[in-house]
């Protein structure tokens, strides 16, 4: 789990919200589990995020996923993290790729390019 910090879109204040983050072959992702929230909104205005582990701070700049790209993202995050997020899926972990097509729509997701 990672500390997501960004910047208000409004404000200019810096936000701060924990996150699961997903690494699929050496790239790492960011889906939202609660649909377009205010950090989603955030992002998007501001195109880059920080990320805080301990000390740690890294700063990377977003892409945000084709819906065509996002099932098997969205798999893979809801097998990787069921605990934290079953319940704000329709889907059940563990469910095939195909059936995350419905859905992807409501699951905005990034992957992260270092900046």
């Amino acid at each position: 789990m990672r500390l997501l910090q960004v910047r208000g879109r409004k404000s200019g204040k810096i936000y701060s919200t924990p996150v699961d983050l997903l690494e699929i072959d050496g790239k790492h992702y960011l889906v939202a589990p609660r649909g377009r929230t205010q950090w989603v909104r955030n992002a998007e205005a501001a195109g880059e995020i920080t990320l805080k582990r301990g000390s740690d701070l890294r700063k990377f700049q977003l892409r945000p996923i084709a819906e065509a790209e996002k099932p098997p993202i969205l798999k893979s995050y809801l097998d990787s993290f069921r605990r934290e997020v079953q319940q704000y899926f329709t889907v059940t972990a563990g469910s095939p790729a195909q059936d995350f097509v419905a859905i992807a729509s409501n699951y905005p997701a990034f992957e992260l390019l270092k900046k």
